[in-house]
């Protein structure tokens, strides 16, 4: 895989012939693993691919997808989502076209955190994306759960994940995701059409994020492309 290069304001990873095309939103701790996080996407898949990261500069703003107030700190949240979509919307033929990508390319939309709960919104939006890699996302976010079982995810696979301690956090909002994830989960377990699982890590929030982007990111292309390489664990 190339080093990574500036296309249209993302920083893309490019490989010969790609079968896939994972996106993510990627805040500047998330830009500082990616090396790391795409080796290890390498090892627990055998399917090639290319690799947009989205920079986003204002997380709680870009990609909140309505207004809600401080669940943590004094920093509350935006209504940016619907500008990041149609700005990632942007950008998907612009890449097909550099990089001479087919248009029935899969892509894979990921991200972790906020921009997990972004990556689900988004499935809600539009069918334009295959796969979901949601990391622990923020299914705490307030209204999330009654918007979610109102919405239809519509992608092929998606994607979840959550760390066994989060819901261990002192802040009674942040302490419901466990409870949401499995909500989440069985919402998209009563899907037929979608593959979906929802996978425990060790850890709290911040423990091995790059690491568990790129378990999902590699379930999302094995199941796309039908290779059912189990994840190295050695990655």
């Amino acid at each position: 895989m190339a080093a990574g290069e500036s296309f249209g304001g993302a920083l893309v990873y490019a490989c010969p012939s790609p079968a896939a095309l994972l996106l993510q939103p990627v805040g500047a701790q998330e830009q500082a693993g990616l090396e790391a996080q795409l080796a290890a996407i390498r090892a627990g898949s055998d399917v090639p691919f290319l690799f947009a990261g989205v920079p986003v500069r204002d997380w709680n703003g870009a990609l909140s997808p309505w207004q809600a107030p401080p669940v943590f700190g004094s920093e509350g949240f935006g209504s940016g989502a619907a500008e990041t979509l149609a700005g990632i919307a942007e950008l998907l033929p612009r890449l097909r076209r550099q990089y001479d990508l087919p248009a029935e390319l899969p892509v894979i939309l990921g991200g972790y955190s906020l921009a997990g709960l972004f990556c689900l919104w988004s499935a809600c939006q539009c069918d334009c994306f295959s796969g979901v890699m949601a990391a622990s996302p923020s299914a705490w976010f307030p209204g999330w759960m009654d918007y979610a079982a109102a919405h239809k995810l519509q992608a092929q696979t998606v994607y979840l994940s959550l760390g066994d301690r989060e819901a261990r956090a002192k802040n009674p909002v942040l302490a419901s995701v466990g409870d949401c994830i499995r909500r989440q989960a069985a919402l998209l377990a009563a899907q037929p059409e979608t593959e979906s699982t929802l996978e425990w890590n060790e850890g709290n929030h911040f423990r091995d994020p790059e690491l568990r982007c790129a378990r999902g990111f590699a379930w999302c292309l094995n199941r796309i492309t039908g290779d059912r390489k189990d994840w190295n664990t050695q990655a």
